[in-house]
Order: structure tokens, then sequence, then C-alpha cells
């Protein structure tokens, strides 16, 4: 025992005699610890931190014994107690900081998943869309070169040429309209003007601005209304949220094929499903459909003619307008091709 008023060198001797003993049972627990933590390694950061903290308490507690002889003075269960409220306040406070530590380790992970999709989004938008400029404005480009130079002469090719320019404008104005709208959306600029809406009215002028589209594909294009919801929403986003979904269906539906468009209530929502009869998405892309400049593989994407499917923006456009409304949209194959559903709040009577 080391005496009040001993000189450094005896207080020396006596610590060089106690630490064989103090070391031979505090390392056994310390190697036991170092055990525990590697056989917990893998679980919550609560736990790894209530074991570190509790190896410390139990190998001092453990030189204490074995130095003590095991011998229950006033001054061992002094600091017995001692021990034990330390891990009193300890252990809680591990268990707190190391969740409170676990939720902020899971949160910055998660923030930097996102901003790595964020990225890998904006560099495909900016592949697809520098692809699909190019080709028009190619095409502009060439047919200008012709009719300037006089290579096109007669009259009925001229205005054929005019005709494909104009188609070719209109194809790049509906690009440059989209990336406008995605901006808004993803910048949080969008401002709805919220009233009751029918929403059969809003599928019906939809469904009559896209027939010419897919009469042209020789696509049927059927409309089945099972109630007469009203939404809360804005006019012309809920006609551009139709409208891009019954778009993409007839789109990807071959000749022949059908797009039925479906309205219901579902308890306090009104839900809205465009069928198709595109043969349906792989599994390993179906949570991709709604990702900005996402198309698929081939079989869902066919191959362009006059007109094209632009820059790959519409379900990303349909989904931001969606989730603006407070609603919710999925896809999930259905039948023949693949089902799109739109959940939207009902408006207050």
């Amino acid at each position: 025992m080391i005496e009040s008023g001993e000189s450094f060198q005896d207080m020396l001797s006596h610590v060089l005699n106690i630490l064989p003993l103090a070391l031979l049972f505090a390392l056994p627990v310390a190697a036991l610890g170092g055990l525990a933590l590697y056989l917990l390694r893998r679980r919550s950061l609560a736990s790894t931190m209530t074991v570190l903290v509790l190896v410390p308490v139990v190998t001092t507690l453990a030189g204490v014994l074995g130095i003590s002889g095991f011998m229950f003075t006033p001054a061992l269960t002094t600091m017995l107690v001692v021990c034990l409220l330390v891990a009193l306040v300890a252990v809680p406070a591990a268990i707190v900081l190391g969740r409170a530590i676990a939720r902020h380790s899971v949160w910055e992970r998660e923030a930097r998943e996102r901003e790595r999709a964020a990225e890998q989004s904006r560099r495909e938008l900016v592949a697809w869309i520098s692809h699909d400029l190019r080709s028009p404005l190619a095409g502009i480009q060439a047919m200008a070169e012709a009719l300037a130079d006089g290579v096109v002469y007669e009259r009925s090719e001229i205005a054929d040429y005019a005709q494909r320019i104009g188609g070719e404008t209109t194809r790049l104005s509906g690009m440059v309209g989209d990336l406008f709208e995605l901006s808004r959306i993803t910048a949080g600029a969008l401002q709805l003007t919220m009233s009751a809406v029918p929403l059969r009215d809003v599928v019906s002028d939809a469904v009559a601005a896209q027939s010419p589209v897919a009469e042209r594909k020789r696509v049927r294009v059927l409309e089945n209304g099972e109630a007469w919801p009203v939404v809360s929403g804005s006019d012309p986003e809920l006609a551009r949220i139709v409208r891009n979904l019954v778009s993409n269906a007839i789109r990807h539906t071959p000749p022949d094929g059908t797009v039925a468009v479906q309205i219901d209530i579902d308890g306090d929502q009104a839900l809205l499903a465009v069928d198709d009869s595109c043969g349906g998405i792989p599994d390993d892309e179906i949570g991709r459909v709604f990702d900005v400049a996402f198309r698929g593989t081939q079989a869902r994407t066919p191959e362009r003619s006059g007109t094209t499917t632009g820059g790959g923006l519409g379900l990303a456009i349909a989904k931001g307008l969606v989730e603006a409304h407070r609603g919710q949209i999925g896809v999930h194959n259905h039948g023949p091709g693949c089902r799109f559903e739109v959940r939207l709040p009902l408006a207050v009577s």
C-alpha cells in the first residue's frame, strides 16, 4: 500500500511491485473487450461505444480487485462504488451518443449517395440532350444549305423541306421546354395555382390531344372512368402529367396495340392509371424509369422515325409535378405491358 509522505523512490518501488499483478488481471479483461469489439464490428455504433466505455471501467475494476487480493476493505468498497457509479452514468451516455453519431453517419452517407446519384443524372442528361440536340440541328442545317444552294428547287420539294424544318424546330422547342420545366421543378421554383379540377376533363383533353399521334401509329387509346373525382391541383400542370403519361404509353406501344386510361377513387385520393402494351420493363430498370434522361433498353425504346422521343424527360417531369401536388406516382408491370399509377388528393368540398 502506498502511504502518504513516501519518497519518490519508495512510490516508484511500490508501483513496480504492483504493475505485474495489475497487468495480470487487467490485460485479459482488455483482451476480452477487444474480442467483443471485433465480434460487434458489424453491429450498431451504439453497441460498439457501450463496449468501449465498459472495457476501461471493468479493466480498472479487475486490476483493483487483483491488487487488493479480493479483500474488501473500506477503500476497496469505495473504489467499487465509484466504478459502479461511473458505469451507470457512462453506459447510457454512450448508448445515446452512439445512436446520435450513427444517425448522423447514416444521414451523411445517404447525402453522399444522393449527391452521387444527382451528379450521375446530370451527366446522363447532358449526354442525352447533347445527342438529341445534335440530330435535329444537323438535319436543319443540311436542309437549309440545300435550299440556299439551290439543290432543291421544285415547289413540292421546297414545301417538303420547309415542313421537315418546321418539325425539327418543333422538336427542339419541345426539348427546350422540357428542360425549362425540369429546371423549375428541381430548383423549387414551381408555383402552382391550386383549385378544384375535374380529373375526367383533364384526361379527356389530354387523350384528344394525343389522338392524332395514336392514329398515325395505329394505337387504340381507351378511356374508362369508374368515378368522377375532383382533385386539388393546377390545371396546366395536371394536363402536363396526363399528357406525358399518355404520350409515353403510345410511344412504347407497338402498332395495333392498346393504351387504356382509367380513372377511379381510392379512399381520399383520385387514382389515374395508364396501361400500355410495351411488353414490360426489366426488373433491373423499373426502379429508374423516373430518373432524368433514362430511356431503358432498346426493347422499350423503339427506333426513331419522323417524331422522336425527346430528351427522356417526360416521366421525370411527371414525377416532379405529381409530387408538387402532394401525390404519388409509381409503375409496375401489368398484363402485356406496364401500368403507371398516379394518386392525387381529392379536393375538399
